[in-house]
């Protein structure tokens, strides 16, 4: 590896053998080690930091603590002809949606509309990665999960919400899908995390402290709550959220989630959500579709030419120029990682 004082670059090669390798001496197997190991090189990859490498801290306290398992092997149930379920058994994410993805494509394209459902999963990753993914195997897709709860509604002060975030992604000719993921609160929590970790200041927007009031401070805020974008209508979508990626799939919403972790302080342990939508079925047969994806270009290309950006470009750009470059860790965050 090329060290250098502060930050630290990296192939994106010797990011994914050093991940991969932190998390097989932390007990996981081979499948869960590359799955995990890829999610998170593809956050640093995209400078998504709250979603790169740092994750590996919050993986490896999950094994140690015995309430994750890095060898679980999902089941699949094929529930009926547009649903597909998968129980992660206590196991990450991006293994159980592996196991399911295939199924979930096939039968959206056969279908027109399918779901997949991810129970009893330990989840941290981004959503896009997984729409991305989908939107480049030619369906629209878009994915929800809760989280712990550390959100306050619109109106109270109390944590209740989880971020919450939800993804959507459209295909398109070339290189990138359209592609958003969000968080319904003002930031992913992971953002409030590494300022709290480098010290420096959030906006005020972003947080309030234990006792209801705006605060800058990160560790203040972490003690209180996070605030929802766009007031009421971010809280809003928030609960929905909770309910359709908790009690519809019959899984945990994020304070039930939080009462469980029971202060361990563990990646969030729940539920996840996906619906992919087959283009040829909703557009009429492959001709028709073929027109209306031409048609969609329309809308992306007016956007792109009055000078506005489209979502995840600042991320593709992102991307480009880690493939050429490699990736930037901060030294201590990456000290951390080799120390475990």
């Amino acid at each position: 590896m090329t060290i250098s004082s502060s930050p630290v670059r990296l192939s994106l090669d010797e990011a994914y053998e050093l991940s991969r390798d932190v998390l097989s001496r932390n007990g996981m197997n081979a499948q869960h080690a590359a799955s995990v190991a890829q999610s998170v090189v593809a956050g640093q990859r995209d400078e998504c930091q709250s979603h790169g490498m740092y994750r590996l801290l919050v993986c490896v306290k999950g094994l140690r603590s015995a309430q994750v398992s890095g060898n679980a092997q999902p089941d699949v149930f094929d529930v009926s002809a547009a649903l597909t379920r998968v129980d992660a058994h206590a196991g990450f994410s991006q293994v159980a949606f592996a196991a399911g993805v295939d199924e979930l494509i096939r039968k959206a394209n056969e279908v027109g509309v399918a779901a997949l459902a991810i129970n009893n999963c330990f989840h941290f990753s981004a959503l896009w990665q997984e729409v991305e993914m989908l939107a480049e195997r030619g369906v629209a897709a878009m994915a929800m999960t809760p989280s712990h709860a550390c959100v306050a509604p619109a109106g109270g002060s109390k944590p209740l919400f989880g971020t919450n975030p939800f993804a959507f992604a459209w295909p398109r000719p070339g290189d990138f899908p359209f592609v958003f993921d969000f968080a319904t609160s003002m930031v992913a929590r992971g953002d409030i995390e590494l300022a709290a970790r480098n010290q420096q200041s959030i906006p005020e927007d972003w947080a309030i402290d234990a006792c209801g009031q705006p605060t800058r401070d990160p560790a203040r805020a972490l003690d209180g709550a996070m605030l929802t974008f766009g007031s009421y209508k971010g809280s809003a979508l928030s609960a929905m959220i909770e309910l359709l990626a908790g009690p519809l799939i019959g899984d945990w919403m994020s304070f039930e989630s939080l009462a469980k972790d029971a202060g361990a302080a563990i990646t969030p342990h729940h539920g996840e959500l996906i619906v992919a939508f087959g283009l040829n079925k909703f557009g009429g047969g492959d001709g028709c579709a073929k027109s209306n994806l031409a048609r969609a270009e329309v809308l992306f290309h007016a956007i792109v030419d009055q000078g506005a950006r489209l979502p995840s470009q600042r991320r593709f750009a992102a991307r480009a120029r880690s493939l050429r470059e490699g990736v930037q860790i901060d030294r201590a965050l990456f000290d951390e990682i080799n120390a475990l």
